[in-house]
């Protein structure tokens, strides 16, 4: 092969290696639902990757932490449902954490 042509092919990939790094990402997601005085959510990312051992908060309004509880090995987490208004977080250390609202349940 000429340099020229080696070149071109070492670009090519290059480009195409830098292209499918966006494919490559993912982004946290959580998924929660109120049944009686439990609430129940399961945590993972986009790629399908579990979150096991990662916390889920609950906050109040004030942003003060009321529990936290880490997803077992389903990459689920149970909680008792505070009263008054909360939200629930999901922070998996990269990328931006997801909330859910009490009102969402």
């Amino acid at each position: 092969m000429t340099f020229c042509k080696t070149f071109f092919l070492l670009l090519f990939s290059g480009a195409f290696l830098m292209q499918s790094n966006g494919v490559l990402a993912h982004y946290p997601l959580m998924v929660c639902s109120a049944v009686g005085v439990l609430i129940n959510c399961e945590v993972g990312f986009s790629d399908g990757s579990k979150a096991i051992g990662k916390p889920v908060r609950i906050f109040d309004y004030q942003e003060n932490l009321i529990q936290t509880r880490k997803a077992d090995r389903f990459s689920r987490v149970q909680f008792e449902r505070p009263e008054g208004e909360f939200y629930l977080q999901f922070d998996s250390g990269h990328e931006f954490p997801v909330e859910v609202d009490v009102g969402e349940l």
